[in-house]
């Protein structure tokens, strides 16, 4: 009798424990990707990302930020490529605004394990970043101005902070503004020639207040694409910077 008591009770613990084990390993969950590029888009840099990367960081992720040189389509998805030739295995790799067009680029990278689109273009091959730029009409809080004579494009400085960094302060946007970084404009009618969110894990970011992009376009690409999309409810264009404990979180679903 005390001998079926003892087993009755070492079945229950372990079934117990196990099942305690079972829902631990459940909420760690850890990452199979552990690598994450960070790829900025048009009239900023890199040092944007600083609230991410150090969320990512500690959390235990190998980030990169790639400093692109705005130069072409091709000039930019080298120096990610380059990036992701470096690695150790696959990356989370995570586009803002125009550096949408450039992950979609750089897409059939072998170590691209997936993609995140931070209010950022994803066109098709054979589709450029102004095919669906132009497919709505523009806001006026918007400030992209017409390439100067060497063929580059700034944002307004008096523009910058309602249309790009909303949610920012005043300081910020200014300071922004005037550190800006132009694009060659050409950049923006060159068109893909590889789309790998067709079949790799595709997630996306619309910042409902978005004043640079229209809202509609990013939900129209999106949805063609089926990418899983997080909205976040009066967020700017500069939504990576204002709020990064939530693309941090896309991030790291995008790694699992």
């Amino acid at each position: 009798m005390i001998k079926k008591i003892h087993l009755t009770l070492l079945l229950v613990l372990t079934v117990v424990f196990g099942f305690s084990n079972l829902k631990a390993q459940k909420k760690d969950n850890p990452a199979k990707i552990k690598n994450v590029v960070l790829v900025h888009g048009a009239f900023v840099d890199g040092s944007g990302w600083k609230g991410v990367y150090d969320i990512l960081t500690n959390r235990g992720y190998h980030v990169t930020v790639a400093q692109i040189p705005l130069t072409s389509l091709k000039d930019d998805n080298a120096a990610v490529r380059r990036i992701l030739d470096k690695l150790d295995g696959q990356a989370v790799l995570v586009g803002h605004s125009w550096g949408g067009t450039v992950i979609t680029e750089a897409s059939s990278h072998k170590n691209v394990g997936s993609l995140v689109y931070v209010t950022a273009f994803q066109p098709d091959k054979g589709e450029s970043t102004d095919t669906w730029y132009s497919s709505q009409p523009g806001l006026p809080e918007a400030g992209i101005l017409p390439p100067d004579n060497e063929g580059f494009a700034y944002y307004d400085v008096d523009k910058f902070h309602a249309g790009f960094a909303a949610d920012l302060s005043h300081d910020q946007a200014t300071f922004m503004a005037h550190s800006q970084k132009p694009i060659l404009a050409s950049s923006f009618t060159t068109v893909v020639t590889a789309a790998d969110w067709h079949t790799k894990p595709t997630f996306a970011i619309v910042p409902t207040s978005d004043k640079s992009i229209n809202p509609i376009i990013l939900r129209n690409m999106y949805k063609r694409s089926g990418a899983k999309v997080t909205e976040i409810k009066g967020a700017s264009h500069a939504v990576f910077i204002s709020h990064p404990q939530e693309v941090a979180n896309v991030i790291i679903a995008a790694s699992k």
